[in-house]
């Protein structure tokens, strides 16, 4: 649903998806915002204050106790905020040290982390928002309906951060790490490839009545390419009667001075117009997975090499890692091809973007753990055991082909480094996969 929106709303919503920045800042607002309307309401009408029984806040005629209780409240606060999420970095900071670096975006991109972040923020805005309401002069006022909903908010901090600990130690094991990554990268298939599998009228690469564009549109900014606007090309290539190829595919990276996009009919490239185009494609430092489904791939893949590394020697993490990367091949097998020609009107094409089929896919997923783990039978079994269960749920002959090659490859790879015995197994594992390819040929 969310890739026919525009790109600026796209974008508005990936970063409430992941990111310190969003989701915490509107908690924080929002909470403060509460804390001035709630002041100056109960101000207005000291009606409200009457609500709340004596015995939760007796001295409601001294503003300095509704003064004291804010400004402890709110110092508390930031002095917790403070010491936790050091704690937290030098957690993330260890994890990214012993499974992969990339894997703080997958943290940043974590729900719990980023509401209560939010919500000791917030409390902290609250109490400083509420603050000048307790006065002594002009009149004494105490906020006492204020003061007691900042103290319901401490109560809520005090629990968050209990809750908080717990999945902050349930968070960095790498099971739930790799599964966390798995469940980010299938919503990203499911975006980008919401079809199921059907067989194709003609290749993938090509399309009727395509033409080549030769105009290059240089890029100006070196990075990766995060994110392709294609309604809005589109909408450009329409408007000025062009045809558009895009040179990169998200994920790959993007020199400053290639052409990053070839138009027909160069003379009407305006300097403006090639400015449009150019602002219709997100470049950043790093990869996202907002369109980028080898970007969660290769986060697992980095576990797993190093777990299978010799320093490491954790061929139970090594093997977490494969089952996740066939449950991602398994719906990227039963789902049609990313869409590379856009057509406006119909039968004439407009835009074409270069995407990964299914074989760049299969390789970056498997390729690099079947090298280094030619002497691992476990792993080595169990990648022969992933290759099987893709092909299972693969409806392309073609699909179940690579799996065989690579299948065999794997058992070829590691002679000469596993005995016989356990040669003979991944034999059979084999086997079953051939068979597999026969059966449903």
């Amino acid at each position: 649903m969310t890739r026919h929106l525009p790109r600026a709303i796209q974008h508005i919503l990936f970063n409430l998806r992941g990111g310190f920045l969003v989701r915490p800042l509107i908690i924080s607002l929002a909470l403060g915002f509460v804390g001035g309307c709630l002041s100056w309401l109960e101000e207005t009408h000291p009606a409200l204050g009457a609500w709340l029984p004596q015995i939760l806040f007796p001295s409601r005629s001294d503003p300095q106790v509704a003064q004291v209780i804010l400004s402890a409240i709110a110092t508390s606060i930031m002095t917790v905020v403070s010491i936790v999420f050091a704690i937290l970095l030098m957690s993330l900071t260890l994890a990214s040290m012993q499974f992969s670096p990339r894997i703080i975006v997958s943290f940043s991109r974590d729900k719990v982390t980023q509401r209560t972040l939010g919500i000791f923020l917030g409390t902290f805005a609250y109490c400083i928002a509420a603050l000048p309401a307790a006065r002594i002069k002009p009149y004494a006022f105490s906020p006492v309906l204020t003061v007691f909903g900042a103290m319901l908010l401490a109560v809520a901090c005090v629990i968050g951060l209990l809750f908080f600990i717990h999945h902050i130690s349930r968070a960095i094991s790498v099971n739930y790490i790799v599964d966390r990554i798995a469940a980010e990268t299938e919503q990203a298939i499911q975006e980008q490839m919401p079809a199921p599998h059907e067989d194709r009228l003609w290749p993938a690469g090509a399309a009727p009545n395509a033409v080549q564009p030769d105009a290059p549109i240089l890029n100006r900014t070196a990075g990766y390419v995060r994110f392709i606007d294609t309604r809005k090309l589109v909408q450009l290539a329409k408007t000025h009667q062009l045809k558009l190829r895009v040179t990169r595919r998200v994920g790959q990276f993007a020199p400053a001075g290639i052409p990053l996009l070839l138009a027909s009919r160069e003379e009407r490239l305006t300097p403006r117009l090639r400015q449009a185009m150019l602002a219709a494609i997100d470049i950043g430092p790093s990869r996202t997975l907002q369109q980028d489904v080898e970007f969660g791939v290769l986060q697992i893949v980095d576990i797993a090499l190093k777990a299978i590394s010799p320093a490491v020697n954790d061929p139970t993490t090594a093997i977490a890692c494969v089952d996740q990367l066939s449950r991602i091949l398994c719906l990227y097998a039963q789902r049609n091809a990313p869409q590379q020609h856009y057509y406006d009107p119909p039968g004439v094409v407009r835009v074409t973007i270069p995407a990964m089929d299914f074989d760049a896919l299969l390789e970056s997923a498997f390729e690099q753990i079947r090298h280094y783990a030619r002497g691992d039978m476990a792993v080595s079994l169990r990648l022969l055991a992933a290759l099987t269960d893709i092909a299972t749920v693969a409806h392309s002959a073609a699909f179940r082909q690579s799996l065989r090659t690579l299948g065999q490859r794997a058992v070829d790879s590691c002679r000469g480094h596993l005995d016989e015995q356990a040669m003979s197994r991944m034999r059979g594992r084999l086997d079953t996969l051939q068979t597999l390819q026969t059966l449903t040929t």
